[in-house]
Parts: structure tokens; C-alpha cells; sequence
């Protein structure tokens, strides 16, 4: 099929009526997914820039359903460094790939053009009809929203305000080992072990090395990029790429916890790293069986041992505090979203549950796999977010060796379902 700027001028009829049955035949598919198939929420992805497939769009979802509610959001770039980002990625992309830069270049500027044409931005139709809209300016520079109604509406709102393209690693652990650790005992607030305090002090020596090694390959990127692209240049499209990279912080996140804090004890040593203390970030609190190990549970608690094996994920500690999964995915929500929201590095120095939730927020794993997902003490996960998904990468820490070695083919995984842990 035709991609060149051609085939989306407004002017070609032809191209025009197979670019709208395309567009319905998508929406029919997310209707039937929202409809027949059990789906929550539906994102229909498409160049919607005129008023008449807007109106298609409202036509038919009311047509087969008139209680879905209907959000449109719309990104608005008129940033030169944003434009040469987007254009970067777009040219890197499937339709341009392996393709004359220059040209391709030059039939993308094209493309564009012809969008212009019949471009009309959110506003007088959809305040007429009492839609709701939000408008992103220069990717959170600004945001205009209209009419938002209830928790999902305003979450995507608040998402929208967080979101940021800039280049960062974002570090994830668990704390080094604690006394109450090598005991098998349950939550607490220990002190760490004499092995706990080496390993904080070689996380320390990894992380600095990590990032001298992330800023010396970002410049040399940015020193070796061109624009147009040349074929093979995956400089990361980033608007920020070109500035000045020496001046990113980076960030140390830990609970309020002894084992978490004592292992940042050589970050918060050196002042080129900002330390921060978090009670969103503390362990899962077992209630009245804070202190105890699971074996100690399941003799003096069977029922509940039982109870919380088959169901691990909606299980809640009895007692005073006691809490499950869902709440603490409840109570890092906010805690998520700041992350997304900083330009900064950050290494989250966490525990199990903690560990578990951001994992699975930005590997895209499901609820129902948080409980069970395998994080054991020793492991560091890197994840940098790009364009199109993540670059993720494992490092397990050898105590003999006191070295981080990088697993280059680990994926995340579930331990057994009737593990305790």
C-alpha cells in the first residue's frame, strides 16, 4: 500500500474513503472488545484531526452503545526541538525505514502538509455536544481540559500532566540483607547484617559506574547524530538530547525503614545523589504477624496460611495495619505517577512488595501476576523508557565476587503460585 504523503492529501478521494473504512473497521473491533468480550477501556490510536471523523467516530460508538463514555485526547506540537524529535522517530519508523533520509524527509514535511489542510483542533463542536477533551501542548508544557467527568477521566488528566520524553534510567532493588532476613521472619524494622552494609556499599559503586557509562554513550550519540536520520542512526528521539546532559540528578528513593535506609547509607554520603525518604515505599505491613515466619503462621494460623495462599494477591493481614497487595498498589499510586513525572535518574531501593508493584507497572505485567513475581535480594533491574516500550536490563550480585553481573537473557517471572513469600 501507498504511505507516501499522497495517500493522506485530503484531495485523493480514493485514499481518503480507504483511510475511513480502515478507521471504522478498527473502531468496530474495539467496540466488540468493549461490548462482547468483557473490555474495560478502549484507545482507538488515529490521526482524528477532522471534524468529520470525529463525528464518525461519536455516530457510531452511540449507535452501538449510547452509555460509553467518550474522551478525546489531542497532542499539540509547536516546539522546534519536539518537531525534530517527532520527526526523528517517524523517519526511524516502518514507514520510512531503510529508506533516502533527505526524501523521506521531505515526503514526511509533506505529509504533514496535507493534514494541515484539514486539520481542525478540539474545541467549539465537542463544547457543543458536552464532550469531554484534553489537550496536550508540548507534551505537558500545557494541558486544556473540558467537561472531565469522574476518577478515570481525571486520572488520564493527571497521567497526561506527569508524562515526559526526557532521557533517564529509572533503577529498581530490593535492600541488602537485614537481620530479620536471615531469621525468615516477617516485616519488622531491623537493622541490616554485616552482608547487607557490603552490598549497599558496591550497589553504590555500581550505580556511579552505571552512570558514567549512561552519560558517555548518550553524548557520543548525540555527537554522532545527524538529522534527517542516516539509515541506522537510533539516536533516541528526545527533545532534550541535545542539551546539556551533565546537569541530570540523580535521585535515591528508599522506605522509612532501617534496611532500606542504611542501604543508601554511601548515597546519602556523596552529595551528587539526592536521598529521599518515603512511607509510601514501605514493606507490605503483615499486622499481627509482623515478626513471625511462615512457618510460625501456618502452625499457629493454618486457616490463615490456607487463606492467603490460594488468594495471595486480594489476602489482607489481620490486625492493626495489616495490609495486601491492593493496598499497597493503593498507596504507591502517587508514588508512581511522581515517577513518571521526573526527568531525574532514580534507583528505588525497595522490598518485595514494593519491588513487585513497580515492576509490574512498567514491565506491563497484569494484577494478577504482582503477587507472585519473583524479585529475590541481590538482583537490580534497569528500565529506560522509550518511544515504543522499555529497554530493561538484570544484574545479579555475586557476594564472592562482590560484582554485578548482567544477565542479558532474563525475563521477569512468576515464582509458584503456593509459595508464601
Amino acid at each position: 500500500m501507498d504511505q507516501s504523503a499522497q495517500f493522506f492529501d485530503p484531495s485523493n478521494t480514493e485514499a481518503a474513503k480507504l483511510r475511513e473504512q480502515v478507521a471504522m473497521a478498527t473502531l468496530d473491533e474495539l467496540l466488540d472488545y468493549l461490548l462482547l468480550q468483557g473490555g474495560s477501556i478502549g484507545i482507538l490510536d488515529a490521526t482524528n484531526s477532522t471534524l468529520k471523523r470525529r463525528q464518525m467516530i461519536v455516530e457510531r460508538i452511540k449507535a452501538r452503545d449510547d452509555k460509553l463514555g467518550i474522551i478525546f485526547i489531542e497532542s499539540i506540537c509547536n516546539d522546534k526541538d519536539l518537531l525534530e524529535a517527532n520527526m526523528r522517530l517517524k523517519l526511524s519508523g516502518p514507514d520510512y525505514r531503510d529508506k533516502d533520509p533527505n526524501q523521506s524527509l521531505e515526503d514526511f514535511r509533506r505529509r504533514v502538509h496535507a493534514y494541515e489542510k484539514a486539520y481542525t483542533p478540539l474545541g467549539e463542536w465537542e463544547e457543543k455536544n458536552d464532550l469531554q477533551y484534553i489537550q496536550m501542548i508540548n507534551v505537558g508544557q500545557k494541558i486544556i481540559q473540558y467537561r472531565l467527568r469522574g476518577f478515570l477521566s481525571g486520572g488520564i488528566a493527571s497521567y497526561l500532566a506527569s508524562f515526559n520524553l526526557s532521557p533517564r534510567q529509572i533503577w529498581i532493588t530490593r535492600h541488602g540483607v537485614s537481620v530479620d532476613n536471615e531469621a525468615g521472619k516477617l516485616g519488622g524494622d531491623s537493622e541490616l547484617t554485616e552482608r547487607g552494609h557490603i552490598f549497599g556499599h558496591d550497589l553504590y559503586e555500581f550505580m556511579t559506574q552505571k552512570r558514567k557509562e549512561w552519560l558517555y554513550e548518550q553524548t557520543a550519540r548525540t555527537m554522532n547524530s545527524s538529522f534527517p536520520p542516516l539509515p541506522g542512526d537510533h539516536t533516541p528521539p528526545y527533545p532534550e538530547i541535545n542539551r546539556e546532559l551533565n546537569e541530570k540528578n540523580f535521585c535515591i528513593w528508599t522506605s522509612m525503614m532501617k534496611r532500606s535506609v542504611e542501604t543508601a547509607e554511601y548515597f546519602e554520603a556523596d552529595e551528587d545523589y539526592d536521598v529521599k525518604n518515603w512511607e509510601m515505599l514501605n514493606e507490605l505491613n503483615a499486622g499481627n504477624f509482623e515478626g513471625m515466619t511462615y512457618k510460625d503462621i501456618e502452625e499457629r494460623h493454618p486457616e490463615e496460611y490456607k487463606k492467603r495462599q490460594n488468594d495471595k494477591l486480594n489476602y489482607i493481614y489481620p490486625g492493626v495495619g495489616g495490609e495486601g497487595y491492593l493496598q499497597v498498589i493503593s498507596r504507591m499510586r502517587d508514588m508512581v505517577r511522581e515517577i513518571e513525572r521526573i526527568t531525574d535518574h532514580l534507583l528505588v531501593i525497595g522490598h518485595r512488595s514494593v519491588c513487585r508493584v513497580l515492576m509490574a507497572y512498567f514491565m506491563d505485567f497484569t494484577q494478577q501476576d504482582i503477587a507472585d513475581m519473583d524479585v529475590p535480594l541481590g538482583m537490580v533491574f534497569a528500565i529506560e523508557p522509550k518511544p515504543y516500550g522499555i529497554q530493561f536490563h538484570a544484574y545479579r550480585y555475586n557476594e564472592e565476587t562482590r560484582q554485578f553481573n548482567e544477565l542479558p537473557d532474563y525475563k521477569p517471572q512468576r515464582i509458584s503460585s503456593k509459595t508464601m513469600s
